[in-house]
């Protein structure tokens, strides 16, 4: 038997080897490129195979938590748990870890999960089919179509994913039109912009997304209704929303009386799909009903898992959640994903936490009143407490005066309305306050605009020239 060659001896004996594997090559050159594919092609092939199943076993169920001893998972991870009595397989994902055991979220029901059901990992995180033909369908929490118009076409695209990074993002210097004269006039959006509608139930925050559904110049949208009641889903898709909006739109509906787990899911799956039509060059609309419900949610798991309470109530994984969710819109190298997002606010108290929070990340936010509400006016939106933050970029001198007038104006009555109300002002004390009143009527008909409604943003404009007058 020869020796094998040694490559750390004299250099004579490196330069035979050397001589040798020269000569090997020269007779068989293209065996060795043959071998050489057929390696990687097999590697590759390797590769997409799962040689073993990862099993494990319930050890206990508390509340909304399942505890397993094993499989050895990574955070995020789905699993499936198999019930001993046959019935349907429940969808899990590992949110934790307590010792040696794995604490698992459901995504589904609980009531047909025991002691020892067989709990198998499926070694990979959640994915959501994307595609052009997304447009019109209604989807659930997992991104699987509900409204019974078949199987969705596309390509799998996981729903977590990275933020853009800081300096991959375009400055925002294009407006982009909602239709709604308060907005487009006052708030003005830009392409790429995230921004916030703050109000107590029963305002109007669901009629007025889905006046802007259906008045963008967005070329898609995507809605998530997250944590809304039953009802109101359909009601939005149909009376809010409407079959214009809904040719144009891609709606993602997880009613509340779904599990929290799912509740997150589906916020992430909308956000997945609004990142694939932005990837493809698109201006995206998103709309997410609502943020707050998305917090819950959180706060439902974090507690389940034995996070402490920390403000009001709401665990550290909440706060640390929301970023991760609200940075993924915005601009990128390829298009623009303008994010809306509604709060509810506790008792209207627009300083709550989650409020305060999720107007920290955003660039905006739009007020809605209460007592505007109850007075008539619809939307029932607050100028003087609404703002957008990169509006002064986006007008022009013209328009910066007009706004500047409007919102002094209507400060200046809101200052006066006791006076008012009772009859105690007399004109000519104050010359600039009965300016402002003189043009009251004609401000008040800006803001109001029906439901059906619909404003290009040039007439916006025209209109706000008009209520204000030469005197701006």
């Amino acid at each position: 038997m020869s020796a094998i060659p040694n490559l750390t001896s004299e250099p004579v004996e490196q330069n035979a080897v050397k001589q040798h594997n020269q000569q090997h090559r020269t007779r068989q050159p293209d065996t060795h490129g043959i071998l050489t594919r057929r390696f990687y092609h097999l590697r590759e092939h390797l590769q997409t195979i799962q040689a073993y199943e990862l099993i494990g076993e319930v050890k206990e169920v508390i509340g909304l938590t399942v505890a397993a001893r094993g499989p050895m998972v990574k955070i995020g991870d789905i699993l499936v748990i198999e019930p001993r009595d046959g019935r349907e397989a429940v969808l899990c994902e590992a949110v934790g870890f307590r010792e040696k055991d794995v604490l698992l979220m459901p995504l589904g029901e609980l009531g047909s999960i025991g002691v020892g059901a067989r709990v198998r990992a499926l070694g990979a995180p959640l994915s959501v089919t994307v595609g052009p033909e997304l447009i019109g369908r209604i989807l659930d929490g997992l991104g699987r179509p509900m409204d019974g118009k078949g199987p969705l076409v596309g390509v799998a695209s996981p729903i977590v994913r990275p933020s853009p990074s800081p300096l991959s993002r375009p400055p925002i210097q294009e407006k982009l039109s909602v239709g709604v004269r308060a907005i487009d006039g006052l708030i003005t959006l830009g392409k790429g912009q995230r921004i916030g509608i703050f109000a107590g139930s029963g305002v109007g925050k669901s009629t007025l997304l889905g006046m802007m559904a259906r008045g963008t110049q967005a070329d898609v949208n995507v809605i998530a209704l997250i944590g809304e009641r039953g009802r109101e889903v359909r009601e939005f898709i149909e009376r809010d929303l409407g079959e214009e909006g809904l040719r144009r739109s891609v709606v993602v509906a997880v009613p509340s009386d779904q599990p929290a787990l799912l509740r997150i899911k589906g916020a992430l799956v909308a956000t997945a799909i609004a990142e694939f039509f932005r990837d493809q060059g698109q201006d995206v609309l998103f709309m997410m009903d609502s943020v707050t419900r998305l917090a819950m949610a959180q706060r439902e798991i974090g507690l389940a898992i034995g996070e402490p309470p920390t403000t009001r109530g709401y665990p550290p994984s909440v706060f640390a959640l929301l970023p991760k969710v609200l940075e993924r819109t915005g601009t990128s190298e390829q298009g623009t994903i303008t994010a809306i997002y509604t709060v509810l606010v506790d008792g209207d108290d627009m300083n709550e936490p989650i409020a305060d929070a999720v107007r920290g990340i955003l660039d905006g936010h739009i007020v809605l009143s209460r007592k505007l509400a109850h007075q008539g006016m619809f939307p029932a939106v607050d100028i003087l407490s609404s703002v957008s933050r990169l509006m002064p970029r986006l007008v022009d001198e013209r328009q910066r005066q007009l706004v500047e007038t409007f919102r002094s104006w209507t400060a200046l009555i809101r200052e006066a309305e006791d006076l008012l109300s009772i009859g105690a002002y007399r004109r000519g004390h104050n010359l600039r306050l009965d300016e402002a009143l003189s043009h009251r009527e004609a401000m008040e008909a800006f803001l109001k605009q029906r439901m059906d409604e619909s404003e290009t943003m040039e007439n916006t404009w025209i209109a706000l020239e008009r209520a204000v007058g030469p005197s701006a």
